[in-house]
């Protein structure tokens, strides 16, 4: 039996493959929101400033020892959302829903959204901190740091996956990847109005973030659970009059490791069919929400060869 012949795994069953998932759907919107209104707000004096330059100043990222405004800490995440032109928000949410998609869907919604902003934030990190150095001292706005992190997810994890330049040329995932920071590393300090180095920190905060996970034990939505745990656990306890001790909370005995480097397009062959069954009859008891993202990773290798 064919992998496409299991009613349980069509997308119209148990939540299979999107091509919008969630949380990409959501950030679509959101920035097309958020650029409709800068052009409104382009029409629009308050004093003697007009109202897209005051978001600017506000929700932009303020580099440190810029004269007319102040760096804020909120900026790390809301510069993310303002773009300078059409072109500008159109190229980024394009390129967040051709190479964000199959990351969203491998890794599922909370954990991309975490890896999003994450890479957003080092990517503003990275420019506050580097481009002064180079005579920079503008404030930076736009999602192409998140956006850069989110292709080297995808070059990581699907490297040998093919591009098409134009729609015309093919070029390996991680080919087309690495020609693209050779050009940002090789155009930083130039006079143009492009933050080089957002998009740098950006790549650099993905590779290490992906390296961590593979390489130990290290898993972000472990950290957030872990966090709410704490949390909850400190909210509930000052609500008594003796408090309680903050426990960290156990693993869950049902939960594995995502080990994603040991599949790739590279061993395809070494999935068995047995393998899948099992992970479909997997499917058929409890959903296919309550895989593992390991067993995520396999029947997507596998739908790709049927």
């Amino acid at each position: 039996m064919g992998l496409g012949d299991r009613d349980y795994y069509r997308p119209s069953g148990f939540g299979g493959f999107s091509f919008l998932p969630p949380v990409i759907k959501q950030l679509l919107i959101i920035n097309g929101a958020v650029f409709f209104l800068s052009l409104i707000a382009k029409n629009i004096v308050i004093g003697n400033i007009l109202l897209d330059d005051w978001l600017v100043l506000w929700f932009g990222l303020i580099p440190l020892g810029f004269q007319d405004a102040t760096f804020l800490p909120w900026q790390l995440i809301t510069y993310q959302f303002l773009h300078g032109s059409f072109t500008h928000v159109l190229f980024n949410m394009f390129m967040l829903w051709m190479f964000g998609m199959e990351i969203e869907n491998l890794w599922g919604s909370k954990k991309f959204l975490i890896f999003y902003l994450l890479c957003g934030v080092g990517a503003g990190l990275f420019q506050l901190l580097i481009a002064p150095m180079f005579g920079s001292v503008g404030p930076t706005i736009g999602a192409s740091g998140a956006v850069y992190g989110v292709m080297v997810a995808f070059a990581m994890f699907f490297p040998d996956r093919y591009i098409y330049i134009y729609f015309l040329l093919p070029v390996k995932a991680k080919y087309l990847i690495a020609i693209l920071m050779v050009f940002e590393f090789m155009s930083v300090g130039d006079m143009s109005l492009v933050a080089h180095l957002a998009h740098i920190g950006g790549a650099l905060t993905a590779l290490v973030y992906i390296l961590l996970e593979r390489r130990s034990s290290f898993d972000l939505n472990k950290v957030v659970n872990q966090f709410k745990k704490t949390s909850n656990s400190f909210s509930s306890s000052s609500s008594t009059k003796f408090r309680k001790p903050m426990g960290f909370g156990k693993k869950s005995s049902n939960v594995e490791e995502a080990d994603f480097y040991d599949i790739n397009s590279e061993d395809d062959n070494k999935i068995t069919q047995e393998e899948i069954d099992k992970i479909l009859d997997k499917i058929s008891q409890s959903g296919y929400q309550n895989l593992t993202e390991r067993e995520k990773r396999i029947l997507f290798e596998a739908s790709k060869r049927d």
